[in-house]
């Protein structure tokens, strides 16, 4: 099969939709299939392109583990302000769309949203291409940007979901990454009911393996023999990482010098969240490590004790199931979860961590404190979260399962 797949960010870049796209088309290589993918030139989250990249108005080609992937031109711009992002999204759906007419005509096109304009280039390319196209969903957009107020409710808004509606409509299959975002999706498209599945995103088991803390790179930051609660992920206003600012100023009140929270990644709230901290008077206590390479993470993941996860609480956010979990549950650690839905199922049903009210911070606090003074639950949790995930959410399956999916709707 020769499959056409649009997708906004890939590696290097260390984003969710990123290593989605990558470790299905890198499968779906290894099994005889002619892969090509249309993104961007690597620079999330600082709007620069990363060494050895130039953005080019001249598409530049390169090969990935057998994946053909063509980097086209956009307005670069950092994860941050909405105005200056919007025309990197509408710049990238115009350049992916052109650079698609020079390559031959696929078997399907697949787009993932968001980005929302990522999603329209895969429909105009299928058209011009005149082939199947399948919708990918890993996010409710527009309605997630209005749930965390980056655009007010009113015509914008309006409009965003009258293409919404007319994306979904227009593809011949739609593949969400959860339960939660199917039933959006058919809200607003029940007509897809019998071309919609569910491919949830999951774990390479033989690069996320359990290993013992690295004593470096926790001597690094200062946070060798202490208790290690860690955020790795965008930090962003969707986040609500304002929570481990106030947990940490708790822990301090009750002199517990035993515990850190590490905050790996970058973001728009990261310069903000930083300011609080050293406002706070928790700077020693909340530390932050800033972006770190993807092949960095199994490192920082095993050198910690628990992990947080946390959204917002808003009911949109109970829809998501962010990535990360399935490779946390790999690395053998407890999870405190700060997600409602069926991310928090998922995490229960494997009793792989505690749950938390999203925007809690007493609860914040009082679960990292648990945790840290029962070092032997907290162990039985994380052997519990790994049993679970190998067994149910293993990238090798889900590949195939999706590629299966794409043959059966081609």
């Amino acid at each position: 099969m020769k499959i056409l797949f649009f997708c906004h960010y890939f590696p290097p870049e260390v984003n969710a939709p990123a290593t989605r796209t990558f470790e299905h088309c890198r499968r779906w290589v290894a099994e005889g299939h002619d892969v090509t993918v249309i993104t961007c030139v690597p620079n999330c989250p600082d709007g620069i392109a990363f060494d050895g990249y130039k953005n080019r108005l001249r598409r530049q080609v390169e090969t990935v583990e057998g994946i053909k992937v063509v980097r086209v031109w956009t307005h670069l711009a950092p994860n941050a302000g909405f105005t200056r992002r919007t025309l990197n999204y509408l710049s990238y759906q115009f350049s992916a769309v052109l650079a698609s007419l020079r390559l031959e005509k696929p078997d399907v096109v697949i787009a993932t949203s968001p980005q929302f304009f990522c999603g329209w280039a895969g429909v105009w390319a299928s058209r011009l291409k005149r082939t199947r196209f399948v919708l990918e969903i890993r996010d409710i957009w527009p309605e997630s940007i209005a749930a965390v107020g980056a655009v007010k409710k009113g015509f914008l808004i309006k409009y965003l979901e009258w293409l919404e509606k007319r994306m979904y409509q227009a593809a011949d299959a739609i593949v969400c990454v959860g339960d939660g975002y199917r039933d959006k999706v058919l809200e607003k498209a029940p007509d897809m009911a019998d071309r919609t599945t569910v491919i949830t995103n999951g774990v390479d088991a033989e690069r996320f393996i359990p290993a013992e803390k690295d004593r470096d790179f926790l001597r690094q930051f200062g946070i060798e023999n202490q208790f290690v609660c860690s955020y790795v992920g965008t930090i962003g206003m969707a986040h609500g990482l304002d929570v481990v600012i106030r947990a940490a100023q708790l822990i301090k009140k009750r002199d517990r010098n035993d515990i850190r929270f590490l905050i790996v990644g970058d973001g728009a709230f990261r310069e903000k969240l930083t300011q609080m901290a050293a406002a706070g008077s928790v700077a020693d206590l909340v530390v932050f490590t800033g972006r770190l390479p993807k092949d960095e993470m199994p490192r920082v993941l095993s050198s910690s004790d628990c992990y947080l996860v946390h959204l917002k609480g808003t009911d949109l956010f109970e829809t998501v199931i962010p990535s990360k979990i399935f490779e946390m549950m790999a690395m053998q650690r407890s999870i405190i979860m700060g997600v409602k839905g069926p991310a928090r199922d998922i995490v229960m049903s494997a009793r792989g961590g505690q749950p938390m009210e999203p925007d809690n911070e007493n609860e914040l606090c009082d679960l990292v404190c648990k945790m840290a003074d029962d070092a032997r639950e907290t162990a039985a949790q994380g052997e519990n979260a790994r049993a679970y995930v190998l067994e149910h959410f293993n990238r090798d399956t889900l590949a195939k399962d999706y590629l299966e999916f794409l043959e059966r709707k081609v």
